[in-house]
């Protein structure tokens, strides 16, 4: 909070600067100036400071009827370890992202990223380099919390949201599974990549889910010929809904 007393003490000298002896006008000019580089260095920090998504944010539009949301921790918390290089199969970052991959020698790099831009609802993004690639598949694999799960029904949609930027177009596909029993449930899509803001549907009134069984989900993000290529997810949210009935 401001020193109203200094703030009097300026209001006073920018009153009496008019009528003020040179030598005294000088001297005050001198603080003034001082003063200003002080308050303009503490703007320009605070404006840009305030302009970035806020930490631990989990914000984000959902549509109506929703009935669960989520975005993973890896886009709203900074991680102790923001980054890994030459990434072997199986490798975590965070607690529930996981890299796989069956390349001989990995020339892979996962780092987490501070969103900068305006736009940006998501306070951190993540950011995969694939050089060399000598391998047959890549995978994010993404853990859902139990909530997703937690009264399921075949009549829910499951929305995916990504922001996704690219050096090059790649195919890549979110396979949806949701275990139940001793099956697994997979629904797969191709992610449209027209446009930076992703947006695509899993609904479960098209699978052999059995609702009584249900135990867990997870989405892997499938990435086909990622050789030489680097992929920003700068948001990636989930939300439940159930599918209207007509």
């Amino acid at each position: 909070m401001a020193n109203l007393s200094g703030v009097r003490r300026w209001t006073k000298f920018a009153r009496r600067a008019p009528d003020m002896k040179l030598k005294e006008l000088r001297n005050v000019r001198a603080d003034a100036r001082k003063l200003m580089f002080s308050l303009n260095e503490v703007v320009a920090v605070a404006d840009n400071r305030l302009a970035l998504p806020m930490i631990g944010s989990t914000a984000f539009s959902k549509p109506h009827g929703t009935d669960w949301a989520w975005r993973p921790g890896l886009w709203c918390q900074a991680l102790p370890v923001p980054g890994m290089s030459s990434v072997e199969s199986k490798s975590k970052l965070g607690k529930e992202l996981t890299l796989f991959h069956d390349c001989a020698h990995s020339e892979l790099t996962l780092r987490q990223l501070r969103n900068m831009r305006e736009a940006d609802l998501a306070p951190f993004g993540l950011r995969m380099d694939v050089f060399n690639f000598d391998g047959s598949f890549l995978s994010l694999v993404l853990d859902m919390p139990h909530g997703v799960v937690d009264g399921m029904k075949k009549n829910h949609l499951i929305r995916m949201n990504t922001i996704i930027e690219m050096e090059k177009p790649l195919e890549i596909f979110a396979r949806l599974n949701v275990k139940h029993g001793p099956n697994t449930e997979q629904i797969v899509r191709e992610l449209p990549l027209n446009d930076d803001d992703v947006l695509l549907e899993f609904d479960l009134a098209y699978s052999n889910l059995n609702e009584k069984r249900i135990e867990r989900a997870w989405v892997d993000l499938i990435f086909e010929n990622p050789q030489m290529s680097q992929v920003v997810l700068r948001d990636l949210t989930f939300s439940r809904r159930p599918r209207a009935e007509f």
